[in-house]
């Protein structure tokens, strides 16, 4: 598995050892762009599954070093089926792409499946369908490949510059201060957020029951506006916060909307979302206090 140390990467890992499976966690010492160590260390495991989890991916910081996410997301996928291919058997690769490929969406065509024509908005987006099109190449000359499309995730263990965690530690440091107001981006958005207890499950269940060449989704089907979220982190740690637009928290493009179906996947291995929204935001507050302790 690359990207063991990320958010997903932890759970994934905790996931499949609960399972019985053994696992080999690849983070940042084996670099996915360094394409020499990788092969050598997938030889070296010669694995059944690679679970590609290894990418920079917060949309905000795309915008600002496209670069960057082009090479690691791009090049480190092409690097990671290459060195699947050559490590001496013929791994199934999970390659874990990203729903904001399909970038702004008119909302009379939500849920959005698995046919609705990708259009990037921002350079994180336009990497992970490059991404994609590298794995779709590998898979046509009869590689092993299931792509995936999470939608987005929340979680304890999610990183501080992802929404519900940023909006959760403003309002402890508010709540801590003895400040009411807190500041925040744009809320209008909506998402449909999964637990990323239940991302992980259904990867799994890719790995072992997709044929290869496919891509599913992963969510809820539920699509959430970031107002609702910020308010109900906000009755948890600080009922009476003031939320207060802050221009520099706000992306120079925002995805009005996204909702997925996951139908292809409900019917493929009978997999549904388990851990509610309202759940979610309570193991993550739950999360933040214990670490600040």
């Amino acid at each position: 598995m690359t990207g063991a140390e990320g958010f997903v990467g932890r759970h994934l890992v905790a996931h499949l050892r609960a399972e019985g499976e053994q696992v080999v966690a690849l983070d940042r010492e084996t670099d996915v762009t360094d394409r020499d160590a990788l092969g050598a260390r997938l030889r070296d495991v010669a694995p059944d599954v690679v679970y590609h989890l290894a990418a920079l991916s917060h949309v905000g910081e795309s915008w600002r070093d496209p670069g960057a996410y082009a090479r690691v997301n791009v090049t480190g996928t092409r690097h990671v089926l290459a060195a699947a291919r050559e490590s001496g058997g013929d791994p199934l690769v999970v390659v874990v792409s990203s729903a904001d490929v399909y970038g702004v969406v008119d909302e009379r065509d939500l849920p959005l499946d698995e046919s609705y024509p990708p259009a990037p908005a921002n350079p994180y987006a336009a990497s992970k369908l490059e991404a994609e099109r590298v794995a779709r190449e590998a898979a046509r000359q009869g590689q092993r490949i299931v792509i995936v499309r999470p939608f987005n995730h929340v979680g304890p263990g999610q990183a501080a510059s992802f929404v519900v965690p940023a909006l959760a530690r403003r309002l402890l440091a508010a709540r801590e201060s003895g400040h009411d107001e807190v500041a925040v981006g744009d809320l209008s958005a909506r998402r449909d957020f999964t637990d990323v207890r239940d991302v992980v499950r259904a990867y799994r269940l890719l790995a072992r029951r997709a044929p290869s060449g496919e891509t599913y989704h992963v969510a809820s089907g539920r699509d959430v506006s970031i107002a609702e979220v910020a308010h109900e982190l906000a009755r948890r740690i600080l009922p009476e916060a003031r939320l207060v637009r802050d221009e520099a928290l706000v992306r120079p493009v925002e995805l009005p909307v996204l909702r997925g179906d996951a139908t292809k996947i409900r019917d493929l291995t009978g997999w549904e979302p388990t851990i509610s929204l309202s759940r979610s935001l309570d193991d993550v507050v739950a999360s933040l206090v214990e670490g600040s302790s």
